[in-house]
């Protein structure tokens, strides 16, 4: 196959980077620029969502865009070509044509018809997000395929839902190819919707499953109403089968595992399965952090950072890490030694609309109660707003999930890999306590601690909880301890 740079030195590939730390593929979200557009060195071209994070890509030379070799949505390999750009506009070299990428497909059908129609599929390149089916092994999933390919599948459709085997389609390429990702075209192709004809209610105009499935409704009435007339033409059996498609789909959903999510799941089981873990409980009055809280709020040196019960907890674990150092370690099972730290990456578990990701404080243990205020409050509105870097991820020694924020008591938190343990904080409630030898109403919450048991004893685990339940209740302890 002949690349852009052997075509000629006026036009240069960029390809997929290892935007982390040992990934092996990237999906596309967003392309900020479109063939034609002038691109500057350092100049960010496309959003690309990896195993941990949503990552901006910049180009790093100048020149004029030639081709998008990937649509928005598309999962690609690190080392592929992403892009080409001219970077001697104007000039007298020739330029390549991006269409050779699509030989090794074509050859690779059985009969010589595509070979004849060639020059059709390589016209728009230059317009749009240029040709689907580029140099990648995963286009035939992204429903680029050829018209006989599609009209195989409306058969192979048909025959599964019952029909018989319908008359041969015929597939016509659309004109401005709809925005839409690979599981909602997925659907539509289940359900008998052509993407050309739904109202797009998405971001920058990205069909959505609703709309998708507000054009089926009165597609599978339409189909229900003309059911006991004489048979339409082919054309229209893949809407009569979209009506049991309907019924049967709403039943279920399917949604492709990858990006975070997938990296999610093999963490945990990586974890669940390698760490023998422990989780030890302890409910404890924090009735006295909360005041800390409501004063510190007013406090002036904490001015312009936020204040909450995560913020004294984080620091009670510290001290409690400060105390029992032995907690601090790693399993290293190739070289079978526990690797102790002397410093502490404080994990903090977020929720994200992409996943749950767990960014870490750098150093949180020699900060003060102001500076890591700050750094929690950098870490939370980074996350929201999925601009979390592969390397604010790396690196966790112990981490803190508070699922109290969803009214939760506690849990049995899984570690995040190569960590020690984590601490769930429960919801902080008004409960029935006894307190100086009376029954009173006391602010309330439940601890747990997760441990690595390789590497962490009963008794240590025990001690760092208990340490950091004893500096929850009288929290002048982070005075006397520290």
């Amino acid at each position: 196959m002949t690349t852009m740079t052997q075509t000629s030195a006026r036009f240069r590939e960029f390809k997929m980077p290892d935007v982390g730390e040992g990934l092996t593929e990237a999906e596309i979200l967003k392309w900020f620029v479109q063939p034609g557009d002038t691109v500057t060195d350092g100049q960010v071209v496309c959003e690309v969502e990896t195993a941990k994070a949503a990552v901006e890509l910049p180009i790093p030379f100048d020149g004029v865009v030639h081709e998008l070799r990937f649509s928005e949505g598309t999962t690609v390999d690190v080392g592929q070509v992403i892009i080409t750009v001219d970077v001697a506009p104007g000039s007298e070299d020739e330029v390549p044509v991006p269409a050779p990428a699509q030989e090794p497909v074509e050859a690779a059908a059985p009969a010589p018809a595509p070979a004849a129609e060639e020059p059709k599929g390589r016209t728009p390149v230059l317009v749009g997000y240029g040709v689907a089916e580029s140099s990648t092994k995963r286009r035939p999933r992204k429903g680029a395929a050829a018209p006989e390919a599609a009209a195989v599948a409306a058969a192979v459709q048909a025959e599964l839902n019952g029909h018989g085997s319908p008359a041969p389609v015929v597939a016509e390429a659309p004109v401005g190819r709809p925005l839409a990702k690979p599981p909602v075209r997925k659907l539509a192709k289940d359900l008998g919707i052509d993407l050309a004809t739904v109202v797009p209610t998405g971001k920058d105009g990205i069909i959505t499953r609703e709309d998708v499935h507000a054009a089926a409704a009165p597609a599978a009435a339409a189909s229900a109403a003309v059911a006991p007339s004489a048979p339409a033409p082919s054309v229209s059996e893949p809407v009569a089968a979209a009506a049991v498609e309907v019924t049967s789909s709403a039943r279920e959903t399917r949604i492709p595992v990858k990006g975070v999510r997938k990296a999610i799941a093999q963490a945990m089981v990586g974890s669940a399965f390698t760490a023998p873990h422990v989780t030890e409980f302890v409910t404890v009055d924090v009735t006295r952090t909360m005041k800390l809280v409501a004063e510190l709020k007013e406090d002036k040196e904490m001015a312009g950072v936020r204040v909450n019960p995560l913020l004294i907890i984080a620091k009670a674990l510290l001290v409690a890490i400060k105390r029992n150092p032995e907690v601090n370690a790693a399993w290293d099972e190739a070289n079978q030694e526990i690797v102790q730290k002397h410093y502490v990456n404080l994990g903090i578990a977020a929720a994200t609309p992409r996943g749950l990701i767990v960014p870490n404080i750098k150093d949180a243990h020699d900060k003060t109660l102001p500076q890591l205020a700050a750094a929690l409050g950098e870490l939370v509105t980074t996350a929201r707003d999925g601009k979390t870097s592969p390397a604010a991820m790396a690196g966790g020694t112990v981490t803190i999930t508070n699922v109290g924020v969803f009214g939760v008591d506690t849990g049995t938190p899984i570690l995040n890999p190569g960590e020690s343990a984590i601490l769930a904080v429960g919801a902080i409630k008004l409960q029935p306590w006894v307190h100086k030898g009376k029954v009173k109403p006391r602010q309330v919450t439940t601890l747990a601690l997760s441990f690595d048991h390789r590497l962490v004893d009963g008794e240590l685990g025990s001690k760092v909880l208990a340490d950091v339940a004893a500096i929850l209740e009288q929290p002048k302890r982070l005075i006397t301890w520290a």
